[in-house]
């Protein structure tokens, strides 16, 4: 099994990586992006790979425990956090992982949750269909220890402190889902939207 059997999801994860690649949000190779395929497998970006010009021979396949389809490709160190978002929510087809120097700024700048409220963009987020409302990202203490941030991940959601669709490790960057790789784009687009006004907000001596 290989991405040459899932050609249209592998088209829709070159074309989501080109184009959030060619806005800046993943530079030097950073960032990895996956779309789930299976109740066992997801598509993902191997390691190193620049996002801006992938390619589909750029892709893998990883199963949702984290070991890749074929051993001669390396998948990323954060591939546990994309396979534990997976796990935790059955309905989540595509995590999208971006580095960009807004919400990298920014994470160091908050302690632990950026707090978004009065911004009609996000009613961008599913679910959500006011301004009024408010929405908290939690932000995690970045680590090398990929397993053991994951597990993380997986304490803060059980507790039910993860309620928006994306959370930050900071001086790092965001994670994004959604039910498919086009929702998961939209996400990622409104949070950095978000953010990069929140950072203006606090420059400008709002906190």
């Amino acid at each position: 099994m290989t991405p040459d059997d899932y050609p249209a999801e592998s088209a829709l994860l070159v074309n989501l990586c080109r184009r959030i690649g060619e806005r800046g949000w993943c530079d030097a190779t950073s960032g990895n992006f996956s779309l789930r395929v299976s109740e066992a497998h997801c598509l993902l970006t191997q390691s190193g790979r620049h996002k801006a010009r992938l390619k589909n021979a750029d892709l893998m396949l990883c199963t949702l425990d984290g070991r890749p389809v074929d051993p001669g490709h390396r998948p990323s160190a954060e591939t546990p956090l994309h396979t534990s978002i997976y796990e935790l929510d059955a309905d989540v087809g595509a995590v999208l992982h971006t580095h960009s120097v807004t919400t990298t700024v920014l994470s160091r700048a908050v302690g632990d949750s950026i707090e978004l409220h009065g911004y009609e963009m996000q009613k961008a987020f599913s679910g959500v269909d006011t301004h009024e409302s408010r929405v908290t990202v939690r932000v995690f203490e970045n680590e090398q220890d990929m397993p053991s941030l994951a597990d993380k991940v997986r304490g803060a959601w059980r507790a039910g402190q993860i309620a928006a669709p994306g959370f930050v490790i900071r001086g790092h960057g965001l994670y994004a889902w959604g039910r498919d790789g086009l929702e998961a784009e939209r996400h990622l687009e409104a949070f950095e939207f978000l953010f990069a006004c929140r950072w203006q907000e606090i420059l400008a001596g709002r906190k």
